[in-house]
């Protein structure tokens, strides 16, 4: 199917940014000495307002289509490198300047794989300030014991402060999607030491959400967490939902020699 130029995608998760208090939102914080990273700039309606801030912005856009509309949009602004590639396969490591901000209107269907990517593997990236659905924001954001906390919200939370900002109504879109938006605004944590083997424990830990934690682990480990549950304060039935952030890596390291 051939679409007119910037039309809208449905496939790729597009519903372009058009309102311009919301932008400024988006842009909140943006200095000249900021080198900030789009992904998903569409027709480059928030790319404009951060050229305007930053001293240099990297657009990532999939879809080709759309590019067309985006040179035009950024044509007058000099410091707006376009790039065009796939988010989630990106070499982010040959970007120059490297990026130290994120700002983006997020495509819906690789927001949470891609937030937790850069988070992982974009070192560079201080701050990130995005656009999702409230549904995925609420999980990022999410508290232990409630119905959203899981491995996801574990993750992000080791690796960043989370905090949802804003809602934000779908008629700033275009097309207006069924549901609301939101931002969230992240700041870089330290990672835990040897994060690798802590996500694959969190992961484990959340395999079955009614299991006891400790009925989630592999043996030996599983006969030993009851006793390193209760050590950090936890009942030896402690579910995965129950457990804080940090205290994983506490509980990964006192397992360590058994998971």
């Amino acid at each position: 199917m051939v679409f007119p130029e910037g039309h809208p995608k449905k496939r790729l998760g597009q519903h372009f940014l058009k309102d311009p208090n919301t932008a400024r939102i988006m842009a909140a914080g943006v200095e000249k000495s900021d080198v900030v990273l789009e992904v998903g700039p569409g027709r480059g309606f928030l790319t404009s307002f951060l050229a305007q801030r930053a001293g240099f912005v990297h657009a990532v856009e999939l879809d080709a289509d759309v590019i067309p509309a985006l040179r035009k949009t950024v044509a007058e602004h000099e410091n707006v490198a376009i790039h065009e590639g796939d988010a989630l396969a990106f070499d982010y490591s040959a970007l120059d300047p490297q990026p130290n901000k994120l700002a983006a209107n997020l495509p819906y269907n690789i927001a949470s794989l891609l937030v937790l990517r850069l988070l992982e593997e974009v070192g560079s990236i201080e701050r990130l300030r995005f656009m999702v659905q409230i549904e995925v924001a609420r999980r990022m954001a999410a508290k232990r014991g409630t119905k959203d906390y899981a491995a996801y919200a574990v993750l992000v939370q080791l690796l960043a402060r989370v905090e949802v900002v804003h809602r934000i109504s779908p008629r700033v879109f275009d097309p207006p999607p069924r549901v609301w938006s939101a931002v969230v605004d992240m700041l870089r944590k330290e990672p835990p030491e040897d994060y690798p083997h802590v996500k694959e424990f969190v992961i484990s830990a959340f395999r079955s959400r009614r299991k006891r934690l400790a009925n989630n682990l592999p043996e030996p480990a599983r006969s030993e967490a009851p006793a390193a549950l209760e050590s950090l304060g936890y009942g030896p039935d402690a579910r995965a939902e129950e457990i804080r952030p940090e205290d994983f890596v506490a509980l990964r390291e006192a397992l360590s020699e058994r998971f």
